[in-house]
């Protein structure tokens, strides 16, 4: 057995404790019940096994360094190691080299080594004061038993005088929790000496008792002056019970009642009504021990409970540790009323009025913690905080304080995975604590906009939105530069890191100044990074330039360039559409690129310009499926987006075709004024030219102030608006959202929108009676010049005879000539009431257009109906008008 014993992990271990400190087994005794602790904790990594991260990790602590030599090579290294496959565990091997990389004298600052701590499930026993070495579900229940079961155990109790524990702050920060400091669970309190009074002075260490829980004496209680002398039960046996209901034991006479959820006095105990009554109201301190405690011990074992929760857990074992030490006061006062002999009633002895006194602060502070453990129920993360913080929220000083303090301690995981975030772009959010989520399956060309996101319910009270947009923007501008942009300088150039919060302490102090300290930090990252992205936008990416194309070409702003295109694409366009091929319409482009000002761009933007033929639809021709198209890639996709393209495609639909109005009317215009003199001699066409005049005339009228109100109310103010909110805009999202307020105006007052869906339709009405317009003038003109032609044919013949002697014509050839121009002239009929017919669809389309017009919300469009039928001529054949106009004026009275 000897030999069994010497070989048992206890002897063992005491022994290499001996062996490392060179001390006896009696002065190592704390050091064995650390490493006892250490053995049968369950510590574990919380670190992802990720190798990219381990690797990128190693080449920023090499450019910190200035090691960037190291660091390509350590990259060229990984590269071919990752190509074999020797290392099955490379992310080991990676993490490994990283941790043996750090300085262990130097204090470390990453969010890792916190983590790590709290990751770890919090032995119930490190924290509470007294320990045992065995639980104490396995200890002796009797009194008796309990104190010779104290005799084997060992531990330390954890004590403070009653003038330490006081409500005038916040308990301190204890050193296990401060980074560079003892490992958790090795700084348990030391039991202080005792003397003849508990203010008496401290022994020295070589003095001290043996530790252990506060359990009652082993000797005989013996009434005291209080006591009647009947089987009554005395007042110090009351108080020896008290101090364990304090620490949620039950002691021999104030046991827990499962059925009323409290501490009751034994029904069969014989105690006088006021002594019972003070019991119950002390006995409150177990039960809202016993809330926190069972609140603590379930917690802390989860591990899905998150950093931020196991913080909150550490911060309430801190203040029940200091708790416990004002129970082991109160214990030491009665060992020294013990030896001093029971019969003897001083100043100082314990009574229940007394300690009703004295545990006065420290109920009011443990109904703080239960109050806060309710509130906090069923919460992590950021909503915990929030809640921390919520609850601090009163006007009690001494509670205040108290949560503060809680909340600098739970929300220090908070503010580091934040300044991880600000400053490095790194999200490490392994239980989704956070407010910023991270979709890992989002593709790089929409990082910015579905990769990260806000979890609103997890952002802290403490933060305001604008606070969580900035801190959401600072590491997604990172995050782009570096995966969209691929700029590979280091964040600490972007952006000077500043002190983060290294310790809780660093946090208190922090929130503490949240207005002014904070918000310098999330504004100066803010500024630095956006004002940074923007510049590699605009320097490498020609963002900027890219904008001004796409209000050059895509809304044919290039004035020269589109008529020229136009000219030289009119033959290839008046074609069926299925004729078409697009590679000669490439061509054409290109021709009408170097013939204009358009050659005089950028050459990254000029190759980006191409040629797109939409989905052909039977009878359409080349000008209902031409448009010009402009690719997008790379960062600049991420303004550009296709449902961007989308819109821009559409517009210039729309502008293309008002543009081919324009054209069609100038052609009209010409043939007008090239035919006029021509056709003087034919005064039956008089009537007929002139109604083509007429319309022609109300159709350019029309066309003109359309082209006005695109181009000058649409596209140049909108653009101008732009173009200030660019110049001005703080970060990309802001350059995003104006562009596309831009598209969303001209989509809504280009008619285009599902609202003005009545209106386009009889805007493009009237663009095909133009067309057919046209159509009906050209073949009058036709018919008109071959009529003109045979007349002048025969003028001439007749003409020519004369001169030669002859008579002019004879009478058949005058017959049949006076037959043709009756045939002819019973022709105008004809082609006069088809004009007729134009000029009556397209008369009424424009009426019913300008009826929705003056119906419309958006006051613009009323004013384009003022324009369009200035001399009301219109008004006077459209009797719904005048309602409108009525209406109208109704309406603009009553706003004046």
């Amino acid at each position: 057995m000897a030999t069994l014993d010497q070989k048992s992990p206890n002897v063992l271990l005491q022994s290499l404790c001996c062996r490392i400190t060179g001390k006896s087994e009696a002065e190592v005794a704390h050091q064995f019940q650390y490493a006892v602790r250490v053995i049968g904790s369950n510590y574990a990594p919380t670190i992802e096994r990720d190798e990219f991260l381990v690797s990128e990790k190693i080449k920023k602590e090499l450019l910190k360094q200035r090691r960037e030599t190291d660091a390509a090579l350590f990259s060229e290294l990984h590269r071919k190691l990752q190509t074999q496959g020797v290392l099955k565990h490379r992310w080991s091997v990676l993490y490994l080299l990283l941790s043996l990389s750090d300085d262990p004298r130097k204090p470390s600052s990453r969010v890792g080594n916190y983590g790590a701590l709290f990751a770890q499930a919090l032995p119930r026993d490190a924290h509470s004061t007294p320990f045992y070495c065995t639980r104490p579900q396995s200890l002796a229940l009797g009194y008796g038993e309990r104190s010779a079961g104290l005799s084997a155990s060992v531990g330390t109790s954890g004590i403070s005088s009653l003038g330490v524990y006081t409500l005038n702050g916040p308990t301190p920060t204890p050193q296990s929790l401060l980074a560079g400091g003892q490992p958790q669970g090795s700084r348990l309190a030391w039991a202080l000496p005792l003397s003849s009074s508990p203010s008496s002075a401290l022994a020295p260490p070589n003095t001290r008792p043996p530790l252990g829980p506060p359990v009652p004496s082993t000797r005989v209680v013996r009434p005291r002056l209080d006591g009647d002398g009947a089987g009554e039960v005395s007042e110090a046996a009351l108080v020896r019970d008290i101090v364990y209901v304090f620490q949620g034991i039950d002691g021999k006479f104030i046991k827990m009642s499962a059925q009323d959820n409290c501490y009751k006095i034994d029904s069969k105990v014989v105690v006088c009504k006021s002594l019972k009554d003070t019991s119950s109201r002390l006995a409150e301190l177990g039960w809202l021990h016993n809330k926190v405690r069972k609140y603590t011990d379930a917690r802390s074992l989860d591990r899905a409970f998150g950093l931020v929760g196991q913080s909150f857990c550490a911060s309430l074992h801190q203040e029940l540790k200091e708790y416990y030490r004002l129970l082991s006061v109160l214990h030491s006062q009665l060992q020294v009323e013990d030896d001093q002999g029971v019969n003897v009633c001083t100043e100082s002895s314990l009574t229940l009025r007394r300690l009703q006194v004295w545990m006065y602060d420290p109920k009011v502070r443990l109904k703080t913690l239960a109050a806060l453990v309710d509130f906090c129920q069923g919460r992590k993360g950021g909503e915990l905080a929030s809640a921390i913080h919520a609850y601090g929220k009163t006007g009690d000083p001494q509670m205040r304080a108290l949560v503060q303090h809680i909340l600098s301690l739970a929300s220090h995981p908070i503010l580091n995975f934040l300044y991880r975030w600000i400053y490095d772009g790194e999200l490490e959010d392994t239980y989704h604590e956070f407010f910023v989520a991270s979709d890992p399956n989002v593709k790089a060309d929409r990082l910015w906009h579905d990769k990260y996101s806000l979890r609103k319910s997890m952002i802290p009270s403490f933060i305001t939105m604008d606070q969580a947009r900035k801190v959401l923007l600072i590491g997604k501008s990172i995050n782009f530069l570096h995966q969209v942009c691929h700029d590979r300088t280091p964040t600490g150039k972007i952006t000077p890191a500043s002190k983060s919060a290294d310790t809780p302490k660093d946090a208190a102090e922090l929130l503490s100044d949240l207005e002014r300290a904070f918000q310098e930090k999330i504004d100066a990252a803010y500024f630095d990074t956006s004002k940074y992205l923007l510049d590699v936008l605009n320097r490498n990416y020609l963002l900027l330039e890219h904008l001004q194309a796409m209000r050059r070409y895509l809304l044919l702003g290039q004035g020269d360039f589109i008529r020229h295109l136009m000219d030289l694409l009119k033959p290839e366009l008046a074609r069926p559409a299925t004729t078409l091929y697009q590679h000669n319409l490439t061509g054409i482009l290109e021709t009408a690129v170097r013939a204009t000002n358009a050659q005089y761009d950028n050459a990254e933007i000029l190759k980006r310009l191409d040629v797109r033929l939409l989905e052909v639809s039977p009878g359409d021709t080349g000008w209902d499926v031409f448009s010009l198209d402009y690719h997008v890639d790379g960062p600049i996709s991420t303004v550009f987006t296709r449902e961007c393209m989308g819109h821009y495609l559409r517009v210039f639909n729309f502008l293309w075709r008002a543009k081919r109005m324009e054209y069609t009317l100038t052609d009209i215009w010409k043939g007008q004024m090239c035919n006029a003199k021509l056709l003087k001699t034919m005064p039956e066409l008089a009537g007929v030219l002139h109604q083509c005049h007429i319309l022609a005339s109300e159709m350019v009228h029309f066309i003109h102030q359309m082209q006005y109100y695109i181009t000058f109310e649409v596209l140049e103010c909108s653009w101008d608006e732009l173009w200030k909110k660019v110049q001005q805009a703080q970060d990309l999202d802001h350059i995003i959202a104006a562009h596309e307020v831009f598209l969303d105006t001209i989509i809504s007052r280009c008619l285009l929108d599902n609202n003005s869906r009545a209106l386009l339709n009889q805007l493009r009405a009237i663009f095909d009676q133009i067309i057919e317009f046209q159509s009906a003038q050209d073949s009058l003109y036709r018919s008109a010049l071959e009529e003109l032609a045979l007349r002048l044919q025969f003028e001439e013949r007749k003409q020519q005879r004369e001169e030669e002697g002859q008579w002019g014509v004879t009478a058949e050839q005058e017959a049949e000539e006076k037959k043709r121009i009756e045939e002819f002239q019973e022709t105008i009929p004809k082609m006069r009431s088809q004009l007729r017919i134009v000029t009556h669809f397209y008369q009424s389309i424009v009426q019913q257009f300008l009826v929705l017009l003056m119906t419309s919300p958006d006051e613009s469009l009323r004013f384009l109906s003022f324009r369009l039928d200035f001399n009301e001529h219109y008004r006077a054949r459209e009797p719904r008008l005048r309602a409108s106009l009525s209406a109208t004026r109704g309406r603009r009275l009553s706003n004046i």
